[in-house]
């Protein structure tokens, strides 16, 4: 019943947001099941009033919701899977996206400040505050990840500490734990900088770069998410063109990182 109940709430939202276009997709629904109604001829899956759940919004989308996620996944797991680095660590990326890509082809090592209460084959899990990585030599990870992650830091959103600083200290901790000649992908969102407590940050370009000035930049490649029904993935652009994006959450710079 819970998610009946917020399709509902959600389609009530849509009346009163796009009445013309939300009432044109309910009745095509009520056009639709009685179709259904009167073609089916199994009792078990008869329409019943309580188990109604309707979703608007499908009929013509496009085949899976390509958005950052997808692509940014499929960039980093991409690079690695070529490279074929001897061991890969990872910060705080998600482990239904990214980390299940990696662990296809290799075993990963995962720092999170949250639990993990169970156990995945393959993946080492460490949980620990990435603003202090002490326990990690420096130059000695060979290939390095942080997804969608840094711009959280710090933010108390995840039961961390609040810390202002807290995005950059990791990123201090990634440069200084990475290998002479290793790599280090990292993704956020960015634009012009802000920050949206307690949900995440917004960085320049420039900001990222500068926050690494021992590594050199590899290659650099973006997410636009501002039309969600076409996202663009554009490679090898220039960091300091996409700087003065005001569209929340709308753009995602892939930093490939090498020192």
């Amino acid at each position: 019943m819970v998610g009946i109940h917020a399709e509902w709430k959600s389609i009530i939202k849509q009346l009163f947001r796009h009445p013309r276009g939300t009432l044109k997709r309910l009745l095509k629904y009520r056009a639709d099941m009685i179709q259904f109604g009167k073609a089916n001829r199994r009792e078990s899956f008869a329409l019943q009033r309580e188990w109604m759940y309707p979703c608007l919004y499908d009929w013509d989308s496009n085949a899976g919701a390509l958005g950052y996620y997808f692509w940014q996944d499929l960039w980093a797991a991409k690079k690695i899977f070529r490279r074929k680095p001897s061991a890969h660590f990872d910060v705080a990326s998600r482990i239904d996206g990214f980390v299940a890509h990696v662990l296809l082809f290799m075993p990963v090592t995962l720092i999170d400040i949250r639990p993990l209460p169970f156990e995945i084959e393959g993946l080492d899990f460490v949980r620990a505050d990435a603003t202090d990585m002490s326990v990690i030599s420096d130059n000695s990870v060979e290939s390095l990840s942080s997804l969608c992650a840094l711009e959280h830091f710090g933010l108390g959103r995840y039961g961390d500490s609040i810390d202002p600083e807290a995005c950059f200290k990791s990123m201090a901790e990634l440069q200084r734990i990475l290998a002479p000649n290793g790599r280090l992908y990292i993704s956020v969102p960015i634009g012009i900088e802000r920050v949206y407590f307690n949900a995440h940050r917004i960085f320049a370009p420039q900001t990222i770069l500068d926050a690494f000035p021992k590594l050199e930049l590899a290659d650099f490649s973006v997410i636009d998410t501002r039309d969600i029904r076409n996202p663009r993935y554009m490679e090898h652009v220039e960091p300091n063109d996409f700087a003065n994006e005001i569209n929340t959450e709308s753009l995602t710079g892939l930093f490939e990182f090498k020192k």
